[in-house]
């Protein structure tokens, strides 16, 4: 039965109790009234292309649900398979975002039933899902392509407040999928990782979540488990370098092989935050902490979310009213010689520990045209004093090369494994 018709029945139902409801009460009305069927709303309508200048899930806005999944090629898979294996992800990629069925990419062999959909999205729309490829250091040599690794792939340097598990770091390849509706990334995920066959295997995968349309009045920056508003600072479109910050460009410079024209880099960390310690501050202390007021995102030293912070204006004491080391002050692109990226994450909660606290906090996705000129600074930064280190820890960490977007009838990284 299709979603509209299982909708159409539960409003005949619904009638039906509205009659009961008559009888056995007011409790009974509210549970039993008919609802009006509706068509496909927008949030399931809404589409977005899988072929252009960039990969679609960069400058995309964020979605409601997300996956994150890395991949390591099977022993004795080189070059030829993992060229193979992006063909048959970037075919089913294409129908997926599109809303379509999803099929075995090149009718080859892939070690698993990959010929048929799943169902597991069945009668839903397009519902904006993205789903973005990546490269990890080790991909180039497993390929035998170190001659085309970007210097920008070198290892992240170590930070004060790293607790990583290698295990769900880094990796060969990198998928981000994300849609507004979870069945919908789910089905993504599930398809791509049945399309993965004998050439890769899942090295770690983790899931996200964040607002969902329509849960606010209006378009709002969404806020992350710590109830603060998240994404303040990032680069705007209308800046005159924002395309410079994210992308590489459409020629690259020395030390950037030409397949990443018009690509990115993509920093991703698992960011465990301690929300009991959080949660016994008071708000006061909070914002102190992050230098932005809780309600709104605004600085404190006033105005609206969007109002440049004051950084020199002091309190009655003679002490600044953003402190030295706020989150927000250490990590405004000003205080870091310009570096800026585009923060794109997921907020995610794998559970409660045995003493109570909660396995919660943001996986940090960014976004900047080098790594060394965008995370690395900020990071190094926000290492040597932020006010909000004691209140999170770097748990899982990959750096990955995004290449520019397939042309038509190009898969992703075509550019790269055909060379």
């Amino acid at each position: 039965m299709s979603r509209r018709r299982l909708l159409g029945t539960a409003g005949a139902a619904g009638a039906a109790g509205l009659a009961l409801g008559a009888v056995g009460g007011a409790t009974g009305y509210a549970a039993g009234r008919p609802e009006p069927v509706t068509a496909l709303t927008t949030v399931g309508t809404d589409y977005l292309p899988f072929h252009g200048v960039h990969q679609p899930g960069i400058t995309t806005p964020v979605q409601a649900s997300g996956h994150l999944i890395a991949f390591d090629l099977l022993p004795g898979a080189g070059r030829k398979e993992a060229a193979a294996l992006l063909r048959r992800w970037s075919t089913s990629a294409r129908a997926l975002m599109a809303g379509e069925p999803a099929t075995n990419g090149d009718g080859g062999s892939t070690g698993h039933d990959t010929g048929h959909d799943t169902g597991i999205a069945l009668d839903a729309g397009p519902s904006s899902l993205t789903v973005t490829f990546g490269f990890g250091r080790t991909f180039f040599d497993r390929t035998e392509l170190t001659g085309q690794r970007p210097e920008a792939l070198d290892p992240l340097p170590a930070f004060s407040n790293d607790h990583l598990d290698a295990g769900r770091s880094n990796g060969d390849l990198w998928i981000q999928i994300g849609s507004d509706d979870a069945l919908v990334a789910f089905h993504a995920l599930r398809t791509l990782q049945k399309d993965a066959g004998s050439a890769a295997r899942v090295r770690w995968q983790m899931n996200g979540f964040n607002r969902s349309p329509g849960a606010t009045p209006h378009p709002m920056t969404s806020r992350n488990l710590m109830g603060q508003i998240d994404g303040t600072g990032n680069p705007k479109p209308s800046e005159p370098d924002y395309d410079r910050r994210i992308f590489v460009p459409t020629t690259p410079a020395a030390g950037t092989p030409g397949w990443m024209a018009d690509g990115s880099y993509a920093v991703v960390r698992r960011i465990r935050m301690l929300l009991d310690d959080w949660e016994r501050l008071t708000v006061s202390r909070q914002e102190q902490v992050i230098g932005r007021r809780k309600a709104d995102g605004a600085p404190l030293t006033g105005g609206t979310e969007t109002t440049e912070m004051d950084l020199d204006k002091l309190g009655p004491d003679g002490s600044p009213v953003i402190a030295a080391n706020a989150h927000a002050r250490i990590s405004k692109p000003e205080s870091n010689g310009g570096a800026a990226m585009l923060r794109r994450p997921f907020s995610f909660h794998d559970g409660i520990g045995g003493d109570g606290t909660p396995d919660a906090g943001l996986l940090f996705v960014c976004w900047q045209a080098h790594p060394l000129k965008g995370f690395v600074p900020v990071q190094r930064k926000l290492d040597r004093g932020d006010a909000l280190s004691a209140f999170i820890r770097h748990e899982a960490s990959g750096l990955f090369a995004v290449p520019g977007g397939a042309r038509q009838g190009e898969y992703v990284g075509q550019r790269l494994l055909e060379s």
